[in-house]
């Protein structure tokens, strides 16, 4: 028979689910936060014409500045160079998939930019053919087959109301802002952004497994990031002066997106998929991410009167997450 102090005890533990609630709430608040920095920044874009490169540096080098305040690489145990160099290398692959992503954002808009993050999950087909796991690899390969119909399937539209086969006429076309078929050929940008971001995820996971040691090397990756980033804005800031001469006008300054892509977009995202990776065992290409990302995404498209179908919408993230799943 079980003991009368065992059934206290059994009753005074909460279930393991509720233990894990305030970590779900953190990473999906997060993720919304994020999302919405997103729709405030391609706004920006819209309405300003500003450089991506040169927002993205605004943003990347206050936050760089922050995660060494926060983290502190240089105390503690002295980092060897096995972890320093591939993450200075790690900051290098990191400022390229910001600038692709960046680009990709602007001229795809936020749904396929920020789906197209998720196309990283094709490095577990590549590393089961190459390395030999290959235990259900045909499996990994239908995954990939069903991750590149979701992609396709972004690009012609489906995810828009104007472009949509689920389209209804239900709208005000004088609210909503239509957006054009791209095609997979345009796609590409967001695409490889999101493989290198993959990337980026994999070599910091190799260089170090400890937490605490992972958030001091992203503050030398961020910071290293910065550094390689600003060539790339200084020579796009003297052609963007000399047309800026040409015809004399001045860009607004938008307050909230870029604090917004600093605090949210940087920072507090980091430390929310760090804890879902640590305490809820979720990784970013995973189905559950991508269902927490879907549900914020459908709240921005319908707050900023996107054009947006949401039964394309859904159907292309089922299928996404039926080939992040297989993969």
């Amino acid at each position: 028979m079980m003991s009368p102090n065992r059934v206290s005890e059994d009753r005074g533990t909460p279930p393991q689910h509720f233990r894990h609630t305030p970590f779900q709430i953190i990473h999906i608040v997060a993720n919304f936060m994020r999302i919405w920095s997103i729709y405030s920044m391609y706004r920006y874009f819209l309405q300003t014409g500003a450089s991506v490169v040169l927002f993205l540096f605004a943003c990347l080098a206050p936050a760089s500045i922050l995660f060494l305040i926060l983290q502190k690489p240089w105390k503690g145990r002295p980092l060897s160079n096995a972890q320093v160099v591939p993450s200075i290398i790690n900051g290098g692959i990191t400022a390229l998939y910001l600038v692709l992503w960046g680009k990709g954002l602007k001229s795809c808009g936020p749904v396929r930019a920020i789906l197209a993050e998720y196309s990283g999950a094709v490095l577990g087909v590549l590393s089961a053919v190459l390395y030999g796991r290959r235990g259900h690899l045909w499996k990994k390969i239908g995954g990939l087959i069903a991750m590149l119909a979701s992609l396709y399937l972004l690009s012609e539209g489906w995810a828009t109301a104007t472009h949509s086969p689920f389209y209804i006429l239900n709208r005000d076309d004088s609210e909503v802002k239509t957006e054009p078929v791209l095609g997979l050929r345009k796609m590409l940008v967001p695409i490889i952004a999101g493989i290198l971001s993959a990337l980026r995820r994999v070599i910091a996971r190799r260089v170090s497994i400890k937490n605490q040691l992972k958030r001091r090397l992203h503050a030398l990756t961020i910071a290293s990031a910065t550094c390689f980033m600003f060539p790339i804005a200084m020579w796009d800031m003297i052609i963007g002066s000399s047309s800026e001469s040409d015809s004399n006008t001045k860009l607004p300054f938008s307050a909230w997106a870029f604090l917004s892509t600093i605090l949210f977009g940087n920072i507090v995202i980091f430390y929310a998929d760090s804890i879902a990776e640590e305490r809820l065992h979720m990784v970013f290409s995973s189905p559950r991410h991508l269902a927490a990302a879907g549900a914020c995404i459908i709240i921005m498209e319908k707050v900023y009167k996107m054009d947006f179908s949401l039964t394309g919408f859904t159907i292309c993230c089922l299928i996404l997450g039926f080939g992040m799943f297989s993969s």
